[in-house]
């Protein structure tokens, strides 16, 4: 018995004791329809769980330059799962910084002028880069000449892999049915093998899916499915769904605080007949509308269109000068509402008086407030020019005052709500910011102090006094079960209480009632002996500190930028170590026990954490 059980658990662990071990045997013949064996290869199967199948999904091209960025970064794509490249994106900055989620780009062979970017899909579902604040990065490390030499081409497969990874989360977070079955590097290449899965529909937006941006709205719709479901009634009325009983339930309580920075063309757009454009001070530019004129019937109208992309940080817009030599008349949407000559001008008509003079120019600065157009749409605004001979020229000023401060929100996202509410629920546990407030049920009497935090980036950094940020809760609520009947544990209790080392009680009922109580001698069979661990080793390799923060690369700041990666191996089984390229041992196979340094360490960030807070205030 025990022979066969050392076997089929060697033959369980051949096929799945790590995940490229899962990936080979399960995962990838069964996103592509081929067989699967079991665990002793006895039978096998064909699974269908695909609905359609490519052999490339994504192809992923990098490669560097001399200033050790990756100067090129090319990506094709199958779309439609068809077999055939159909979309390709050629990445228009350098690479300088991977991360999980995205990349950065900063001048070439430095950490200057960064910008980072996060993979995303636009509405029509191809990829693109978004520029975004660092914080919304995450893993983030250097790769061009300011932080190493030769890091691309000595870490091809991992930032290949880093890379790769970035597109693929966006992709199956923006269409959630693609599932990828293999990923294969090729020197400066890398391959994803995929497959359409979850659910067999042209529409990426999965119904199931929908949970994952609000977790709150599964309660009433589990309420709703088993309201209309005849076997969940039966299994509620049975004799199993009598009685009580207790479940946990956990939550967050969490203070989400945004910050948006403003620029003053995020704002307005301007195109047309623009002579100049200045600037009028914080937030303001001044536009002239400029051209030659013409003494005939038809004077020219030159135009500008004013577009407001957010009308509500529109402060003041006013036409705030007209010159001309000889004649200026300003129009707004088609209207006139002012004008700069000899006299007045303010019809379609030519306005009465000579043209083709050299006189002194003419010009009008009482402002006219043009906003109320502005703020309602596209606006139009034209200078209609009348004039010739040595003097030739009309111009309209526009001055345009917008708020360029940052857009600053919070909210406060409570999904404790519902367990808050329920009479059933009560509270066992809470972690305010990292402080245990409540445990088993007790107030602990510990508050976490006020806390301030920075949020946004350059000139958008707002900071945040609060006195808490996020609460994680858990909830034991009572659920009725009804009366189910207890099991009868007293033959058990009998076994226990009169039964021996060598020596086997028993007590049986028999259907007339009828008692009857047994003894007989058992042994249990010779265990072996099986060693005190299994056995590991710790080794470690030497590695850039070339991570990225939002004040630059962490080894810029160490006084030695080289650090190390820790790895754990199981050893072999004649107790050897199965060291990786580069590494050394630090500690020969045995019983290893780290257990305190990795508790030191995670104490260690809690309490950065907690501790470690800028702030310019007197605490």
């Amino acid at each position: 018995m025990e022979d066969r059980a050392r076997a089929a658990a060697h033959a369980s662990r051949a096929k799945s004791s790590d995940s490229d071990a899962i990936q080979r045997n399960y995962l990838t013949p069964g996103l592509a329809g081929e067989p699967i064996a079991t665990i002793d290869n006895s039978q096998t199967f064909n699974p269908n769980i695909a609905c359609q199948k490519t052999a490339t999904l994504l192809e992923l091209l990098a490669q560097p330059s001399s200033a050790g960025d990756i100067g090129s970064l090319s990506i094709a794509r199958d779309k439609n799962l068809d077999g055939t490249f159909d979309e390709s994106l050629t990445v228009p900055v350098p690479v300088s910084g991977v991360c999980v989620n995205g990349i950065i780009s900063c001048q070439p062979g430095s950490w200057n002028q960064c910008r980072p970017f996060q993979w995303a899909l636009t509405d029509s579902g191809n990829l693109k880069l978004s520029e975004v604040d660092l914080t919304a990065l995450s893993g983030c490390y250097c790769v061009n000449n300011s932080c190493g030499a030769n890091l691309v081409w000595g870490n091809m497969s991992a930032i290949l892999k880093d890379l790769g990874g970035g597109v693929i989360g966006a992709l199956t977070t923006a269409d959630p049915r693609i599932g990828v079955a293999q990923a294969m590097i090729d020197g400066p290449v890398i391959h994803y093998t995929g497959a359409q899965t979850t659910a067999c529909t042209a529409n990426p937006s999965v119904t199931a899916t929908s949970y994952r941006a609000n977790p709150t709205a599964i309660t009433g719709d589990a309420d709703a499915a088993a309201q209309a479901s005849s076997v969940f009634q039966a299994l509620a009325g049975s004799a199993a769904g009598s009685g009580k009983a207790e479940e946990s339930r956990s939550c967050t309580i969490t203070r989400e605080i945004m910050v948006k920075s403003w620029d003053y063309d995020d704002i307005i757009a301007v195109r047309g007949s623009i002579a100049s454009i200045t600037s009028c001070g914080t937030g303001c530019r001044r536009y002239q509308i400029r051209g030659a004129g013409s003494c005939s019937s038809s004077p020219p109208i030159y135009s500008a269109t004013f577009d407001p992309i957010a009308p509500a940080r529109i402060v003041s817009s006013r036409i705030v000068e007209m010159g001309a030599d000889d004649w200026v008349q300003a129009r707004v949407n088609g209207q006139i509402v002012g004008y700069a000559g000899k006299r007045p001008w303010l019809t379609e008509a030519l306005p009465s008086g000579d043209c083709r003079i050299s006189d002194d120019p003419w010009y009008n600065r009482s402002a006219i407030d043009i906003l109320p157009q502005l703020k309602a749409g596209t606006t139009i605004v034209g200078a209609r020019v009348r004039g010739g001979g040595g003097g030739n020229w009309g111009y309209v000023t526009v001055e345009i005052q917008v708020d360029t401060a940052c857009e600053v929100s919070e909210q406060l996202m409570d999904l404790c709500a519902g367990y808050a509410a329920d009479p059933a629920c009560r509270l066992d546990s809470e972690s305010v910011d990292s402080v245990v407030t409540f445990r088993n049920g007790v107030n602990t009497g510990l508050k976490p102090l006020p806390q301030t935090r920075l949020f946004g980036s350059g000139n958008c950094t707002v900071q945040y006094s609060r006195d808490f940020f996020e609460r994680d809760r858990r909830y034991k609520c009572a659920v009725d079960l009804g009366g189910a009947t207890e099991p009868d544990l007293s033959r058990g209790a009998y076994i226990i209480d009169h039964s021996t080392e060598t020596m086997l009680a028993d007590r049986t009922l028999a259907s007339d009632g009828t008692v009857t109580t047994t003894t007989r001698p058992f042994a249990l069979p010779d265990r072996g002996s099986v060693p005190a661990c299994e056995p590991i080793c710790k080794t470690r390799a030497p590695k850039a500190n070339s991570e990225v923060a939002i004040d630059g690369v962490v080894g810029a700041k160490q006084n030695d930028p080289a650090g190390w990666d820790i790895f754990y191996h199981a050893c072999t089984g004649d107790k050897q170590c199965p060291t990786g390229p580069s590494e050394e041992i630090v500690s020969a196979c045995g019983c290893l026990d780290d257990f305190p340094e990795a508790v030191a360490m995670m104490q260690t960030v809690r309490l950065a954490g907690a501790d470690l807070v800028c702030t310019s205030a007197a605490q």
